[in-house]
């Protein structure tokens, strides 16, 4: 019967991967996510209910639009596969069975999945545009904040207060973010990643957050040394043009911080 169970948990996570790619293309240009309808990128059709079941439509579909026959760019089954993937692993990692199931484990899982959707979501859109969209932040924090009331008041979680210190320290940052450094037209990136890292500390905890950033730095660090040496490449070969490197930052966070996530979840519910 688990098997049935994971193979369902795969489903819901494989289409929660084709709503991150609509919803990393469309948050940054400010469209729609919930009311309209898919369409191809390259020639706007509208698509049917047969071209958007993740991974089968891809496949079947020989990786095209059925209708302007370009091809679609493969990280879309990629991201639907990864993320099935995920949602089965966050689940064996509370060791999530219908044998012990109880409301503690269901509304664990239905929490851990909306916040590895938030960090999908954040990676994605920061991976391409170096940016963290607030209102994904905002979505985060009302999950959390949500998940937080349930153990206060149905688990009778006494550690309220912390979560009420990093909510009040998020809000403020925030209000910052948006009110102060926007009227003065500066960047508000370094703020976001801060405000990321309230949101981690919230339902991860701060161990898993202190292995995110160390696992982060080096991440970044390892980019930074590969564009040096590209950079260097580019010099012997006379290009004239270098350009600077961002890093994006909130991509290798949230990338760690599940990956941290599920290896905590397995020490803890199998060690």
């Amino acid at each position: 019967m688990d098997y049935i169970l994971y193979i369902l948990i795969f489903c819901i996570g494989a289409l929660f991967g084709s709503f991150f790619t609509l919803a990393v293309y469309r948050i940054p240009i400010r469209q729609d996510i919930t009311h309209t309808r898919s369409y191809c990128p390259k020639c706007n059709h509208k698509l049917g209910f047969l071209d958007m079941i993740p991974i089968l439509s891809y496949a079947v579909l020989g990786g095209k639009c059925r209708y302007c026959k370009e091809k679609i760019r493969p990280r879309y089954i990629l991201l639907e596969i990864l993320s099935g993937v995920v949602f089965v692993l966050f689940a064996l990692s509370i060791k999530f069975s219908l044998f012990t199931i109880n409301t503690q484990s269901i509304v664990y899982l239905i929490a851990g999945a909306l916040y590895i959707a938030t960090m999908f979501i954040i990676a994605g859109i920061d991976k391409e545009r170096i940016r963290i969209e607030k209102p994904v932040l905002l979505f985060g924090f009302i999950c959390v904040t949500m998940y937080m009331i349930y153990l206060y008041i149905v688990e009778k979680d006494t550690s309220i207060y912390r979560y009420v210190i990093y909510l009040i320290l998020a809000c403020l940052l925030l209000l910052f973010s948006i009110v102060y450094l926007r009227k003065k037209g500066e960047d508000s990136y370094s703020i976001d990643v801060l405000i990321l890292s309230m949101l981690m500390v919230l339902f991860t905890y701060e161990t898993v957050y202190i292995y995110t950033v160390i696992i982060t730095l080096l991440a970044t660090v390892v980019q930074l040394l590969i564009c040096r040496l590209h950079d260097k490449k580019s010099k012997a070969l006379k290009k004239v043009k270098i350009e600077n490197t961002k890093v994006p930052i909130g991509f290798y966070m949230c990338t760690a911080n599940i990956i941290v996530l599920l290896v905590t979840n397995f020490m803890i519910f199998y060690i």
